[in-house]
């Protein structure tokens, strides 16, 4: 999902690019690769990693 926040497994924030899988998997990188990670959607992280994270998270705007 466009404009949604994104996390690697252990809840840190993923503002790089992604890519989609055809069963709805999404991974970190452009394409995949060897270093491609599973990305998650807040309410699909164990409720151990959520309470230590900001659910309204979001990647700072680059101004180039």
């Amino acid at each position: 999902m466009k404009g949604v926040p994104h996390y690697k497994k252990n809840g840190s924030l993923h503002c790089g690019k992604l890519h989609k899988h055809d069963d709805g998997t999404m991974m970190t990188g452009k394409s995949m690769s060897e270093e491609s990670v599973k990305l998650f959607h807040y309410k699909d992280l164990p409720k151990a990693i959520q309470s230590k994270i900001n659910p309204k998270a979001k990647c700072k705007k680059s101004l180039n």
